[in-house]
């Protein structure tokens, strides 16, 4: 143990903080990076579901997929208030899984897997809540909500700084404003100022892991159960893990204590763990189904990097392109790949010539 007197050199060193323009929009480039590396193992869990025997746990799940979306429109529109520009059709976003999450903790990995045990642990550390008084991090964090208060930290700084014209220097054209999203209560809005550059950051943290960092509610309606308020993602797993849904006076301590959540174990497609299309030959069919998939999935990036970079209305065709994303991927999870598994959608990056 360090003499009292002398400097703890084994202590964690405070994160730097954003400080420039240019390390802001770096942060929000890599929130982009981080909303989305959400995106692939929530829709292997979501498509893993057969509807017909899991509708609750469907709910669940493709209501917070939405949300992710959301939450990446907003990070994308946080980048192009602050004249960065957004960048999604690019390798860096689809890295081999498993993978961490972008410049967080190293000790979490983001898995293909299907929807059971495995991802349920998973998602709930992805989406664990803040400790109380948790220092912001902007790099190496540990949750996601340490990570957004470090960018709102550096955003009210460079506000006081350089004045907040200088900062939210980006053309409100580029903006992507649409909504209300289905399956969730959740709002896309433009960001053109400090106090609208909050809001979006109370939203993506608030539906991730409940208002005050203290509550289970998110502070939207339910749409799905208009009675009551929306449980935050954190919470929405731990009532699909405990069988039970939180109700009114339930509290992160007491667990949910509501009416039952039925989960069907044998209603879950059995995909083989973080499948790739190496797995096998060239122009055999799962292959070819599986490359398939990436192709329209990496449409899919190119239509939001178009839609956040000056063409908002693309993200209408991007709507469509996740229709036909949701077909292929389902067909494949209904596809046996031997070991008594399915198959799976890979999400492997198709370079643009690729994918005609």
């Amino acid at each position: 143990m360090p003499h009292p007197e002398q400097p703890d050199l084994t202590a964690t060193r405070a994160p730097a903080p954003i400080t420039t323009l240019e390390s802001l929009r770096e942060h929000l480039q890599w929130a982009i990076e981080l909303e989305h590396a959400t995106l692939p193992p929530y829709l292997c869990a979501l498509y893993s579901l057969d509807p017909s025997r899991n509708a609750e746990a469907v709910q669940v799940v493709s209501g917070v997929f939405v949300e992710e979306m959301i939450h990446l429109a907003l990070a994308a529109n946080l980048l192009n208030a602050v004249g960065g520009r957004p960048r999604l059709d690019t390798p860096r976003l689809l890295p081999r899984h498993p993978r961490p999450l972008p410049h967080g903790d190293r000790s979490l990995e983001m898995s293909l897997v299907p929807f059971g045990p495995e991802a349920l642990e998973m998602f709930l550390r992805l989406e664990q809540p803040a400790r109380a008084g948790a220092p912001a991090e902007g790099d190496d964090y540990e949750t996601i909500g340490q990570f957004y208060d470090a960018i709102e930290q550096g955003l009210r700084h460079l506000c006081a700084e350089l004045g907040e014209q200088a900062v939210f220097c980006g053309d409100p054209a580029r903006q992507a404003v649409a909504g209300p999203f289905m399956h969730t209560g959740g709002r896309m809005a433009a960001v053109t100022d400090l106090d609208s550059a909050l809001a979006a950051l109370t939203e993506i943290v608030e539906q991730g892991e409940g208002t005050s960092r203290g509550e289970v509610w998110d502070g939207d309606e339910d749409i799905f159960h208009t009675d009551r308020d929306e449980v935050a993602h954190y919470y929405r797993f731990q009532e699909l893990k405990a069988g039970r849904r939180y109700q009114r006076g339930d509290t992160p301590r007491s667990g949910p204590t509501g009416e039952a959540v039925v989960v069907d174990p044998e209603g879950v497609y059995p995909m083989r763990p973080n499948p790739r299309m190496a797995d096998h030959p060239l122009g055999s069919p799962i292959r070819t189904a599986q490359e398939q998939f990436n192709k329209t999935y990496c449409v899919l990036l190119q239509q939001l990097d178009q839609a956040f970079n000056g063409s908002p209305k693309m993200l209408g065709a991007a709507t469509g392109t996740m229709y036909a994303l949701k077909a292929q991927a389902q067909n494949l999870m209904q596809t046996p790949d031997g070991d008594d598994t399915t198959a799976g959608p890979t999400f492997e990056y198709i370079e643009p010539e690729l994918r005609g």
